[in-house]
């Protein structure tokens, strides 16, 4: 029989521990598991209806003057809107110049939109204002008077 050097008997002895281990069986558990974990959906804040128009030289009676606009979405996402409403609320001469003397009307339009993230987005425009002839009352204390225009935006 022929001798075997070191070298060789290293491998024999890898080879048949190789084999040994691999046709070995092992045992193992199973199992299943679970768990929770939570999510939250963001908030959004006002949105903020600007008035871009300039009105100016509203006397008792006279041709009611376009008021139009834009947004302010403050929000990181898109939002939307909409039908904008307006009032007048306050005069400058409480008392003598009242608010419920001037009218607004008109649909604004477009009565639904998505406004993008950030400031100065989408537009509205159709609503109108005018100072209502009282015909027995003396208007005089409106010459002059400033109002308060209130806005409101539904949401969309």
């Amino acid at each position: 029989m022929a001798k075997l050097n070191k070298r060789t008997k290293t491998a024999i002895v890898t080879a048949a521990l190789v084999f040994g281990v691999s046709g070995t069986a092992f045992a193992y558990w199973t199992q299943l598991g679970a768990g929770t974990g939570t999510a939250t959906t963001g908030t959004t804040v006002a949105v903020v209806v600007n008035q871009t128009s300039t009105i100016t030289g509203l006397y008792p009676g006279g041709t009611p003057v376009a008021l139009a606009g834009n947004f302010n979405n403050p929000n990181t996402a898109a939002v939307t809107v909409g039908l904008v409403t307006a009032s007048v609320t306050t005069t400058s001469a409480p008392g003598t110049c009242l608010a419920s003397w001037y009218a607004i009307t008109g649909t604004a339009t477009p009565a639904t939109q998505v406004l993008a993230a950030g400031t100065a987005v989408g537009a509205w425009s159709g609503l109108n204002v005018a100072l209502v002839n009282q015909p027995a009352t003396n208007q005089d204390a409106c010459k002059g008077a400033t109002i308060t225009i209130t806005y409101a935006v539904a949401a969309g």
